[in-house]
């Protein structure tokens, strides 16, 4: 029976682990999404929702405790000042798990770790591509468009000269 035996041992000692946890929160935090294998994603969730949850309260002590979890000042300052802000109406469930694939080399199964409210970007050149062919799409449609105006325009002034005659 497996009572009382709440968390995955991950293949690491205790300490190993919590280093573990705490760095990908820090890298969740800073990046709002993260490439990791599901077993450190789903215990990962629970430890980044709390930090979320002490983020909200944004007093000295909150902002201390968080300090003594995650390894980096920039990254406390941002999960109090960006991340905690966003979810201030939310009751909790602040981050999804997409599942992927079998890793390459080892058939680890893969998951994105991210904030619910996360956006992708995408690539920086992959928006100008799409914009580019828009552009190539749009202009042809102009110029028929300004072509039967002008048509129309043709046949008006023929119409005004025949009606001035």
């Amino acid at each position: 029976m497996r009572h009382r035996v709440a968390h995955r041992k991950l293949g690491r000692t205790s300490a190993h682990r919590l280093s573990l946890l705490r760095n990908m929160a820090a890298s969740l935090i800073k990046h709002e999404r993260i490439r990791t294998t599901v077993a450190k994603a789903k215990e990962l969730r629970p430890f980044v929702e709390k930090l979320v949850t002490l983020g909200k309260r944004d007093s000295l002590h909150a902002r201390r405790q968080a300090l003594s979890i995650l390894p980096q000042k920039d990254v406390v300052r941002r999960l109090f000042g960006e991340i905690s802000p966003r979810f201030s109406e939310r009751p909790g469930g602040y981050t999804r798990i997409f599942k992927l694939g079998p890793r390459r080399g080892d058939g680890a199964p893969m998951a994105f770790i991210e904030f619910v409210d996360f956006v992708f970007k995408g690539a920086a050149g992959a928006p100008e591509a799409k914009k580019k062919k828009s552009k190539a799409k749009d202009e042809p449609e102009e110029v028929e468009a300004s072509t039967e105006s002008e048509e129309e325009v043709e046949q008006d002034d023929g119409a005004d000269e025949k009606d001035s005659k």
